[in-house]
C-alpha cells in the first residue's frame, strides 16, 4: 500500500538527479575537448563519435521505455541494475587507452563503442527515474514542485560535473608525466562514486510511495518487440501537443550542448582568460544563476503555468545571447573580463528554466494519452523526449565540432595526452568562429525552440479541464472534451 509522498521522500527522489546529471554534464561539456586534445582525434571526427553514440539511443531508448511501461516491471530495480555498470564504463571512457594509437580510425572505433555503452546504462537509469514521477502524483503543481526540487539539486550537479573536470591540469601535475593523460579518468571516478551512492539512496526513497503496475485480471503480459515499441511511440507522436513539445526539446538541447561543448575554447580563445581561473568563474556563475532562477521559475509556473514561464525566461535568455555577440565575448571593464560572468549568466537562466519545467511538461501527455487510448505510458512518454533530448544534444556537439573544423581549428597534430596543450589561438577567423559557436548560432537555435513552446497548446486551464473529464471517464460516467479541444 502506498504511503504519503512526504518532503523527505521528495528529497530522496531528487538526489537521484546526481547519478545522471553529474555524468551527463561532464560528458557534454568536456568529452569533445577530451577526444580532441587528449586522445588526438580531429574535431570533425570526435563530434561524429559523440553523435553516433547518442544516435544509438534510437534503438535503446524506445525499447527500455516500452519495457518499463509493462505491468509487473519495477522501475526501481531497472535503475539499480544500471548504476554500477554506468559508473564503471564512464570511468573507462575518460582513460587515454587510445591516445597512443596512430590510426584515427582505430581511435574512432574504440571510443565510439565505449560511448555507446555509456548511453545504454544511462538510459536504463534515467528513463525510469524520470518516468516514475507521474506515477507518484497526478497533481499539476506537485509535479512542478518535485521537478523544481530536482532541478535545484541539478544546479549543484552542473557545478560538480563542470568544476571538478576543470581541475584536470592540476590533477595531471599531481599524477606526474607518466599518468597525466588519465587526469580526466580520476575526476570521472570521483563523480562516479557520488553517482553510485546517491543513485541507491534515490531507489531506497521510493519504497512505499511507488508501486509497480500490476496485470489486470485476465490480462497477459505482452512481449517487448521493435514492432510493439515503435507502435507505442507512434501512438504518442499522434498526440497533437507532442510534435511541438519534442521540437522544443530538440532545439533547446542543441542550443545548450553547443555552448557547453565550446566552453574551454570560449574561456581561452574568446574571453581571453587563463583556463583555470576562467572556467572556475564561469561554472560558479552558472551554478549560482541556476540555483537562483529555479525558485523564481517555479513561482511563476505555479502562479501562471509552465508554458508561460518557459516562454518568459527563454525569451530573456535569447535576448541575452544576442547581446553577448553584439558586445563581444572579449569585453572588459577595468581589466575585468565581463563575459566570464555574462555568458554563464545567460546560459544559467536558460538551463534553470528548461530543466525545471520540461519533464513536468512532458508528464502532461501521460493523462492526455490515457484519455485518448485508455493506456498510461509514463516510460514511453519519458523515453521519447529523452531520445529527442540526446539527439538534440548530439546535434549541438556535432555542429560545434564541424564548425570548429570549418573555421580552421585542428588540435590533432599536437602531441596527445597533455592537458597543457590548451593553448590560446591567435587566428582572428578561428576566434570569431568560436565566439559564434557560443553566441549567435545557439541564439538562432533557441529562437526555433522558443517558437515551438509558443505553439505548444498545453496550459494549466486546459490540463485541469482534461483531468476533470478523465476522472469521469475512469469512473464510467459521461464526459466531454469541453475546455481542452485544442489538445485533441
Amino acid at each position: 500500500m502506498k504511503t504519503a509522498l512526504t518532503k523527505k521522500k521528495k528529497f530522496g527522489y531528487a538526489f537521484g538527479i546526481f547519478t545522471e546529471s553529474l555524468l551527463y554534464n561532464m560528458f557534454y561539456t568536456y568529452y569533445l575537448t577530451f577526444l580532441n586534445e587528449i586522445v588526438g582525434i580531429k574535431p570533425m571526427y570526435s563530434s561524429i563519435i559523440i553523435f553516433i553514440s547518442i544516435a544509438w539511443d534510437a534503438v535503446t531508448d524506445p525499447m527500455i521505455g516500452n519495457y518499463t511501461d509493462r505491468p509487473g516491471v519495477d522501475k526501481r530495480k531497472v535503475m539499480k541494475v544500471s548504476i554500477l555498470p554506468l559508473a564503471v564504463v564512464f570511468v573507462v571512457a575518460w582513460t587515454s587507452i587510445g591516445a597512443g594509437l596512430s590510426s584515427q580510425l582505430a581511435k574512432i572505433l574504440l571510443y565510439t563503442v565505449i560511448s555507446m555503452a555509456i548511453w545504454i546504462f544511462y538510459t536504463m537509469y534515467s528513463i525510469p527515474y524520470y518516468a516514475i514521477v507521474p506515477e507518484l502524483t497526478e497533481d499539476y503543481d506537485e509535479r512542478t514542485d518535485i521537478r523544481s526540487l530536482s532541478s535545484l539539486l541539478n544546479a549543484f550537479c552542473v557545478g560538480l560535473g563542470n568544476i571538478l573536470p576543470a581541475l584536470v591540469p592540476t590533477v595531471a601535475i599531481l599524477l606526474g608525466k607518466k599518468y597525466e593523460s588519465n587526469a580526466y579518468a580520476v575526476i570521472a571516478a570521483i563523480l562516479s562514486v557520488l553517482a553510485v551512492v546517491l543513485g541507491f539512496i534515490c531507489c531506497k526513497s521510493l519504497n512505499g510511495v511507488y508501486e509497480p503496475k500490476q496485470l489486470k485480471e485476465g490480462e497477459t503480459a505482452q512481449k517487448v518487440t521493435l514492432k510493439s515499441t515503435f507502435a507505442a511511440f507512434g501512438g504518442i507522436l499522434k498526440l497533437k501537443p507532442a510534435k511541438w513539445f519534442f521540437l522544443f526539446v530538440f532545439f533547446y538541447l542543441a542550443t545548450s550542448s553547443m555552448i557547453q561543448s565550446n566552453l574551454t575554447y570560449m574561456v581561452i580563445d574568446c574571453i581571453g582568460m587563463d583556463y583555470d581561473t576562467g572556467i572556475a568563474i564561469i561554472i560558479v556563475t552558472l551554478v549560482l544563476t541556476m540555483a537562483a532562477i529555479v525558485p523564481i521559475v517555479e513561482k511563476v509556473a505555479t502562479k501562471k503555468d509552465r508554458r508561460f514561464a518557459t516562454i518568459l525566461f527563454l525569451s530573456i535568455a535569447l535576448v541575452g545571447e544576442v547581446l553577448l555577440k553584439v558586445i563581444g565575448l572579449d569585453a572588459e571593464i577595468g581589466g575585468f573580463k565581463v563575459m566570464s560572468v555574462g555568458a554563464p549568466l545567460v546560459l544559467g537562466i536558460a538551463n534553470g528554466t528548461f530543466w525545471t519545467l520540461f519533464y513536468s511538461m512532458g508528464y502532461d501527455l501521460v493523462e492526455l494519452n490515457e484519455f485518448k487510448t485508455g493506456e498510461r505510458r509514463e516510460s514511453t512518454i519519458t523515453a521519447l523526449p529523452q531520445l529527442v533530448q540526446k539527439f538534440g544534444a548530439g546535434f549541438g556537439i556535432l555542429m560545434a565540432g564541424q564548425l570548429l573544423t570549418l573555421y580552421g581549428y585542428d588540435a590533432s597534430a599536437d602531441v596527445a595526452g597533455k592537458e597543457s596543450l590548451f593553448t590560446q589561438v591567435t587566428d582572428p577567423k578561428i576566434i570569431n568562429g568560436m565566439e559564434n559557436i557560443s553566441t549567435i548560432i545557439p541564439a538562432a537555435l533557441l529562437t526555433v525552440s522558443l517558437l515551438c513552446v509558443i505553439l505548444y497548446p498545453v496550459t494549466r486551464k486546459r490540463f485541469d479541464a482534461l483531468m476533470a473529464q478523465l476522472a469521469k471517464k475512469r469512473n464510467g460516467e459521461e464526459y466531454t472534451t469541453e475546455g481542452f479541444e485544442k489538445l485533441l
